[in-house]
């Protein structure tokens, strides 16, 4: 199998006067595993059903391959689509529902049949080939609908939060097998989720969507410790805030007084001296320093207690204007306090600092 690119060019939505997705270009290589990331209500899963055929836009050109498919219904371009309920049928055997796909197109039913086999071995089913959709666990059903998809040999695999359904444990089982398997074949796959684990862990690049408009565009990395808007900042994993009023803008850094201290962090471009400004630090960037630490902001705090998450803890705490910062730490077997004065503080390199009437957006859901 082979993917093939996909490219948005001023693609809009309009239902009834509201604007769910606003003008969006987007270049995707072939081959990527690309991850549309934001909130339920943002306009991604519209997006999606833009680009599979199953919504018309408002305006723009949706081209796969470099070609335009505008023209085209859900059946005749070169994609599949897998939905959150997977849709499989019940009275099919695992087999027929892979197979289900070719019959529809006129493929000859013995080599439908070994074309669903072949599929049933990549996702490693053969064995329930003959087994009943309510034979088998969350997950294989899963590696069903992926095998049903890949049957109709798609240059782009779209797939509307696919995982949102499954336990923890087989969430994060699964993202490793989808990840491989799309390595394995090729395919250009785009994902829709809110989760900003599946994103994280399974994209080549994530764009983050929010209230119809993609802000930004870049590899897990860049998102993470990059972020280009305070949303994304704030929907891509925790931030301790602090606010206040630039006083200098020096080499790429930007230093804020405001309730609680004065801090340090890296400065986005539109920052000057004189703007109200939010400084945000991850917490797992924020630590128990010496009360005279050198080069990093410091500030008192009063530990509340701690969170256990098994191999990571959240010391939390107050500094004295009552905000509540959190330290994301290891449990590594280290005594860590868990009430009473302490000093807390991050390096201005870990910190990013943006205008304030961005603020950010709440973390993602889990």
């Amino acid at each position: 199998m082979n993917g093939k690119s996909v490219e948005l060019v001023g693609v809009t939505m309009v239902f009834d006067g509201f604007t769910a997705v606003y003008p969006t270009d987007l270049s995707i290589p072939a081959g990527e595993f690309h991850s549309i990331l934001g909130p339920s209500g943002c306009g991604k899963t519209t997006l999606l059903r833009i680009l599979s055929g199953f919504q018309r836009p408002s305006g723009g050109h949706v081209l796969i391959g470099g070609e335009a498919v505008d023209h085209l219904p859900a059946n005749r371009r070169p994609t599949a689509m897998i939905f959150q309920s997977l849709a499989l049928f019940p009275r099919m055997s695992v087999r027929e529902n892979v197979a289900f796909g070719l019959e529809a197109r006129g493929v000859a039913k013995r080599e439908r049949l070994a074309r669903a086999d072949e599929l049933l071995a990549l996702v490693a089913l053969e064995t329930h080939a003959d087994k009943k959709p309510d034979q088998l666990s969350g997950g294989q059903r899963q590696r069903v609908a992926v095998a049903r998809a890949l049957a109709v040999e798609p240059a782009v695999l779209c797939l509307d939060e696919p995982l949102s359904a499954l336990d923890l444990k087989l969430r994060q089982h699964m993202r490793s097998e989808l990840r491989a398997l799309q390595k394995r074949t090729g395919v250009t796959f785009i994902y829709i989720t809110h989760d900003q684990g599946e994103a994280l862990t399974m994209s080549d690049r994530i764009s983050v969507m929010n209230r119809g408009r993609i802000e930004q565009v870049g590899t897990p990395t860049d998102i993470y410790d990059a972020p280009a808007t305070a949303f994304v900042a704030g929907f891509v994993g925790e931030q301790n805030v602090f606010t206040g009023r630039v006083t200098t803008v020096e080499d790429g850094y930007a230093r804020i007084d405001g309730p609680g201290g004065s801090f340090t962090g890296r400065r986005t471009p539109e920052i000057a001296p004189g703007d109200q400004a939010v400084l945000m630090v991850r917490p797992e960037r924020t630590g128990l320093v010496a009360a005279d630490a050198a080069g990093v902001n410091r500030l008192s705090a009063r530990v509340e207690g701690r969170e256990l998450e098994g191999p990571y803890l959240n010391l939390v705490t107050r500094d004295a204007t009552g905000r509540r910062i959190v330290l994301h730490l290891s449990n590594d077997g280290r005594a860590h306090p868990t009430e009473g004065a302490a000093t807390i503080g991050f390096r201005p390199e870990d910190a990013i600092v943006m205008p304030a009437e961005a603020r950010p957006a709440p973390a993602a859901e889990a």
